[in-house]
């Protein structure tokens, strides 16, 4: 991510806090936001809905038969990976990442979870939080949610653990995480509570990948991570399928399942294609350098990378903190091998010829302060685009950037590079699994139900499709759920309630809690669309008289092309606010009365005159 000190801003009609001014009141101040019963949150569509949840002081009653699974983010959208098992006020947490804002959350970096739930429930214990892989999506939002949930422990793999563990760093004010590692290739089962988990090897695009086996009171679930079927992966072992199976033969009673690559026909493509792929591109930039840009945690990608760098001859310089940190833990943890001589400083590249050089970055989602955005806007110091330069998008485009990759690729292309992406040439594989792949793990894990996660909603229908068409289960049997709605698992009977519980966005967003919220949100919209109207009105205290009215326009219109529509509103404001203070009593001037007025009729009196209306700000002044 871009920013080091972010704010948490929950999505909030209620929520008007001030800023803050160091990162530790932030995190202090968070749980203090409200909850009102009718919650507004942004869709899979990325457009208002009306959501009915239960108020914060009436939240689902504890079934104490029942052991409940809320997702509080990954349904109904692609990100924000946190799923909550509870069972007798003692719960489990399955991930808790992050994701991207829309298009349209005007100067938010990203979101997190609305975790209201958990913390407006004292009678609630979160006995531990197992993370599934290295994606910021799974684990992005430990530092901003971690002393909110009281730092319970954490048990991760070897890669993530260590991302985590990096990331803390710019979080130092946080107490010290009670980090567990799991060994993938000899996992032992966790005992938390109520709750027995199994963690088995899955692959997806980045190594130390798990999904689990959960046994609680009331039946088994199988959590399938973000996974795929490599046969040949790279930087990783294949999958444990053994185990899979021999998990799924003690009955799986619920099985929540990525569906994320269902759409896609056939099997995900293994990532040893991609070095056949990516090689022609090596073999081709004779004349120039090789930029390649990626997420930072393809870890097999850059191996490869580094691979063909070194059979080629070239040196290989990293731009970018996360990736240089990423490929360090990788080197450490033996995922990425290379000769040391193969790395050199981005600052050293002069000193070798162009056909001599790959360089590594992120910022192939158009990021505005990524490595790539950089170079392009010629602010980084010691690169520049050429003509003979190679730029390689070693990743797909996520949902919602596709403009800003676009206007990426205009950019590169006007600077002379020659650009391959991956509708050019298969030159990145999806992480995900493909329909036949799911195929396979349906057959493998044969679930009583089979719930889909992270995903679209279009997606996860989809997968319940495919249950259905793959096993036989009846659609009552698939859960299609939303974010924040609780289901129930009792004897082994898997229930979709009409139960919701806060899960809408909390955004992060520089320093501060609780100040951009729906309104900050549809001001800055409306700010970016129509552009403001400030009017500055000094009034006489003791006559009510007006000594001067100035109108400043940003955005709106260029105010010396319309001097005659601002002479007409500055004489409208005037009229307007002779009337409100002729109606107050002598000696007093109700400056809230007056600006309300001159927002709704000044406002009116505008879009009349130009079908847009502006934020109008109304300033006062007695003297």
């Amino acid at each position: 991510m871009t920013q080091d000190k972010p704010r948490l801003v929950p999505i909030n009609k209620h929520t008007n806090m001030t800023n803050q001014k160091t990162q530790k009141t932030i995190h202090n101040r968070y749980s203090k936001t409200q909850t009102t019963q009718e919650l507004k949150h942004f869709d899979h569509n990325s457009s208002w809905t009306n959501t009915q949840h239960n108020s914060s002081n009436n939240y689902p009653t504890n079934n104490i038969d029942a052991v409940k699974i809320i997702s509080l983010g990954g349904l109904g959208e692609v990100g924000r990976n946190m799923h909550l098992i509870e069972y007798k006020n003692q719960g489990i947490i399955i991930d808790l990442g992050l994701r991207f804002p829309e298009e349209n959350m005007y100067g938010i970096d990203f979101i997190i979870p609305n975790i209201e739930y958990i913390t407006n429930n004292k009678n609630l214990k979160i006995l531990g939080i197992i993370i599934t892989h290295a994606h910021y999506d799974h684990l992005g939002a430990i530092p901003y949610l971690i002393d909110k949930l009281n730092y319970p422990p954490i048990y991760a793999t070897p890669l993530s653990r260590d991302i985590i563990l990096k990331r803390q760093e710019d979080f130092s004010y946080l107490k010290k995480l009670d980090l567990i590692t799991i060994d993938k290739d000899n996992p032992k089962t966790i005992h938390l509570g109520p709750f027995n988990i199994d963690a088995f090897h899955v692959n997806h695009n980045v190594p130390d990948t798990i999904g689990l086996f959960i046994e609680t009171p009331m039946g088994n679930i199988i959590y399938s991570s973000d996974y795929k079927i490599d046969f040949n992966p790279v930087a990783d072992k294949p999958a444990d399928l053994s185990a899979i199976v021999k998990l799924a033969s003690r009955g799986v009673d619920l099985f929540m399942v990525d569906s994320t690559g269902v759409e896609s026909e056939g099997h995900s493509m293994s990532e040893k294609e991609i070095y056949k792929n990516m090689e022609t591109i090596f073999e081709e930039a004779n004349g120039g350098r090789i930029i390649l840009a990626t997420f930072a945690s393809l870890i097999g990608r850059l191996q490869q990378a580094i691979w063909l760098s070194e059979k080629y001859n070239r040196k290989v310089a990293i731009i970018g903190f996360t990736m240089k940190s990423n490929i360090a833990i990788a080197k450490k943890l033996k995922y990425i091998d290379y000769d040391p001589k193969t790395i050199i400083d981005i600052k050293n590249i002069k000193q070798y010829d162009d056909n001599k050089i790959t360089i590594l970055c992120t910022g192939a989602q158009g990021e505005d302060n990524a490595a790539l955005m950089r170079i392009i806007n010629r602010e980084d110091k010691n690169i520049r685009i050429q003509k003979h330069d190679t730029v390689v998008f070693s990743s797909s485009v996520v949902p919602g950037n596709e403009l800003a990759v676009q206007n990426l690729k205009d950019n590169l292309s006007k600077q002379g590079a020659k650009l391959y992406h991956y509708k050019m040439l298969d030159i990145h594989a999806s992480g995900h699994a493909y329909k036949e792949d799911i195929k396979l793990m349906l057959n493998l894990v044969k679930p009583k139900y089979v719930m889909p996660i992270h995903g679209y909603y279009y997606m996860q229908k989809l997968m319940a499709d495919l249950a259905q068409e793959t096993l036989g289960i009846p659609s009552e049997q698939t859960i299609v759920a939303s974010s924040g709605q609780v289901i129930n698992l009792i004897d082994k009977v898997t229930t979709l309630t009409n139960k919701f519980v806060p899960a809408n966005y909390v955004m992060v967003d520089g320093l501060g809690v609780g100040d951009v919220g729906e309104i900050v949100l549809r001001d800055r919209e409306t700010l970016a669309k129509d552009g403001m109207f400030i009017i500055t009105a000094i009034l006489d205290s003791k006559t009510k008289e007006i000594r001067n009215i100035e109108i400043v326009s940003r955005g709106f219109v260029f105010m010396k092309d319309a001097g005659e529509m601002i002479r007409n509103t500055r004489n409208k404001a005037e009229t307007l606010i002779k009337q409100a203070v002729a109606n107050m009593m002598p000696g007093t001037i109700n400056e809230a009365y007056i600006r309300n007025i001159l927002r709704d009729e000044i406002g009116l009196f505008l879009f009349q005159r130009t079908q847009r209306r502006p934020m109008i700000i109304p300033i006062l002044i007695e003297i």
